[in-house]
């Protein structure tokens, strides 16, 4: 067998081969020998089945064994020579050539994928300058104000006026669609936030203006998406009521407000609560500050300082990827116009390849800081951000995962996850000193 291989550099390798026609019949009569040990043929017995017979019933799926053998030989002999473990492979080798020759021989290169060796350097001092987060004493009452309203019970407002945006109108109300009342379409005493949106498109709007005890038509039309398919697209009148006007009146930011806020604490007084929402706040602004600012411009620092190989099979899906994502936005025009001028689609690769390369080299960066700085985040950790996050959006937290795992979505939030972590504690340090 003739046989190459070479490291192109640190994180790509070819292998190349020639293997002969007689490699090949002796991997089939392997394969043909140890399929007839286990093969069940009708008129024989199980284990005693002629390798002739099975050579001849199986011809053409033998024959594919025994060239995917060639093709594990060759690899394994190539990793062997280039002193590549299988730990340091990324994803499966590539199969770039399978030519058959007329003399029964084949040509075989393969394409190999290595995990690159990463200097980071002295990554510490290209972190960006931290400032420290604080937060104004005014906004930590505006926040404290906005808990105590979305709280605060419905009060029948004191004087008697027209509803305007913003007002909790206390309606009844009964809608009609070619003067037929339809179900689901009424209410009594129904508290109707005015500007919330939560009604038909153009209803909240008709009540402005309305005064205690007065009747009025609404005509509204329901939107071609709604949900309610008999009801969709058409035209309805609502016959409503007004009651009264209500507002949110929200209690005093004192110690009484703040012990009920924080039950079970001793010694609670509104400025235990500030000092605690301006952590809360803090912190927020803390994360906010970190992701949107900071951790860009380090990346873009270590991306742009850091030079090793990239995995060219990686680079190469993180450009498809990009590529697939592009497609999706385009117009059928402009799809179609792709298909029939492969160049475009080459070019728009050679557009996308730039912030490909810079991707792929961020996260073996991030990866690299991970080890350097013993960060890790466990399967554990993942499930727990994913079902809080579910419950949030008030979703089966199950069924979110279950979904994530069948879409492959995991080892990249947890890669994100660690992202997040070891930048965190990168930043986090450089504020201390």
């Amino acid at each position: 067998m003739e046989f190459n291989a070479n490291r192109v550099d640190e994180a790509n390798a070819v292998i190349t081969a020639t293997v002969a026609k007689e490699m090949i019949e002796a991997n089939l009569d392997k394969v043909a020998k140890q399929a007839s040990k286990t093969m069940n043929i009708q008129g024989f017995r199980k284990g005693k089945v002629p390798v002739a017979v099975v050579k001849q019933r199986f011809a053409e799926k033998l024959k594919e064994d025994a060239e995917a053998d060639a093709v594990r030989k060759v690899l394994k002999d190539g990793l062997k020579l280039l002193n590549i473990k299988n730990e340091d492979l990324i994803g499966e080798p590539t199969v770039t050539k399978f030519d058959k020759k007329e003399d029964g021989s084949i040509e075989i290169e393969l394409s190999v994928a290595c995990k690159p060796n990463i200097d980071l350097g002295d990554y510490k001092s290209l972190i960006p300058e931290v400032k420290d987060i604080d937060v104004d004493i005014k906004e930590i009452d505006a926040r404290l104000t906005e808990i105590a309203s979305s709280s605060a019970p419905l009060e029948k407002i004191a004087r008697k006026r027209a509803v305007k945006d913003g007002d909790f109108a206390l309606i009844d109300f009964e809608g009609f669609v070619d003067g037929v009342a339809f179900e689901g379409g009424k209410a009594e005493k129904y508290p109707l936030q005015i500007g919330s949106g939560s009604f038909i498109p153009g209803f909240e709007e008709q009540i402005i203006g309305m005064k205690y005890d007065e009747q009025k038509d609404i005509t509204v039309t329901f939107p071609e998406s709604y949900q309610a398919k008999n009801l969709a697209g058409k035209e309805a009148v609502f016959k409503v009521t007004l009651h009264e006007i209500q507002e949110k009146v929200a209690p005093e930011l004192n110690d009484e407000f703040a012990q009920k806020m924080l039950p079970g604490q001793e010694n609670v007084t509104i400025d235990t609560l500030r000092d605690r929402v301006k952590e809360q706040m803090k912190a927020e602004e803390k994360s906010k500050y970190y992701r949107e600012e900071l951790k860009p411009a380090y990346l873009e620092t270590l991306v742009e300082r850091i030079e090793f190989a990239l995995p060219n099979s990686v680079v190469d899906q993180e450009i498809n990827f990009a590529l697939n994502n592009k497609i999706r936005t385009m117009s059928e025009e402009e799809i179609n116009a792709l298909k029939e001028d492969a160049s475009k689609v080459e070019e728009i690769r050679n557009e996308l390849k730039q912030d490909a390369v810079n991707s792929v080299k961020a996260t073996f960066i991030i990866d690299a800081l991970a080890k350097a700085e013993n960060v890790q985040v466990n399967d554990q950790e993942v499930m727990q951000v994913l079902y809080y996050e579910a419950m949030q959006m008030g979703q089966n937290p199950q069924e979110v995962v279950k979904q994530y795992q069948e879409a492959g979505y995991l080892p990249a939030i947890k890669m994100s996850m660690i992202e997040e972590k070891v930048i965190s504690k990168l930043l986090d340090e450089k504020l201390g000193k």
